[in-house]
């Protein structure tokens, strides 16, 4: 289904709701650049850093993709998505239902969640909801749940610069690439004033920052396009 959500202002704050859930898929590809390109680096890196069996969580797993994507891959790892938002988690199970892919999805709230020992975790365009505030506690609970010496983190995060003309000319930019994709200037306004203190990135030297703070190490750049950004982190 065609996202045509933020065709008329809404007048509230952004939420994943079934509204959202049902066009989730195409607002991805539409508007995260290279998506569909960046996911399979991210599954690639899994693959090449994750031992069979593995346990794998996606943290804000959607509609599932990612994950059924690495089941594609890896069918004997033990994947698990967890995300706060009922409308998403039931197209993720529909999806992999339709697939026969053999994944666990759990509506939870990932700051309260007990994590099993895993050997990778995934965070794409999922802590920039998260209140500033709570991130570092979130990261540490990540860290301490990743098996030491291999454990794999990967984010996605949309991301500010620190010169506030280049920021601007990065936002600008990106709204041409949305307005290339079908959204228009309103549908462009009106999400963005919808994701006001909702959505809140930080620069990409504050993410790796807040991962060195919690313990990660070898910290990479896996992706980066203007205002979004890949990393790749190990744990010890």
């Amino acid at each position: 289904m065609k996202d045509r959500i933020f065709l008329q202002k809404h007048g509230k704050q952004f939420e994943f709701d079934t509204k959202v859930a049902s066009v989730f898929d195409d607002m991805l590809e539409r508007s995260v650049p290279f998506y569909k390109e960046n996911l399979n680096l991210c599954v690639d890196f899994l693959t090449l850093n994750i031992p069979p069996r593995a346990i794998v969580y996606d943290v804000g797993c959607s509609t599932g993709n990612l994950l059924l994507e690495l089941f594609s891959r890896l069918p004997d790892s033990h994947l698990i998505g967890l995300d706060t938002s009922h409308a998403m988690l039931e197209r993720a199970r529909l999806k992999a239902e339709a697939y026969n892919a053999h994944i666990f999805f759990k509506l939870a709230d990932c700051l309260k969640e007990e994590f099993l020992q895993s050997h990778a975790i995934v965070s794409n365009y999922t802590l920039q909801f998260i209140r500033p505030p709570l991130r570092t506690n979130l990261l540490k609970k990540l860290y301490a749940s990743l098996k030491p010496n291999n454990g794999i983190f990967i984010m996605s995060e949309k991301m500010i610069c620190k010169d506030s003309l280049l920021n601007q000319q990065m936002i600008r930019y990106y709204h041409q690439y949305k307005e290339h994709n079908g959204y228009s200037k309103s549908e462009i306004a009106h999400k963005r004033e919808s994701l006001e203190n909702v959505l809140v990135p930080y620069s990409l030297e504050e993410n790796i920052k807040l991962l060195e703070d919690c313990g990660f190490t070898n910290i990479e750049v896996l992706f980066k396009w203007v205002n979004f950004g890949t990393l790749i982190a190990k744990a010890n």
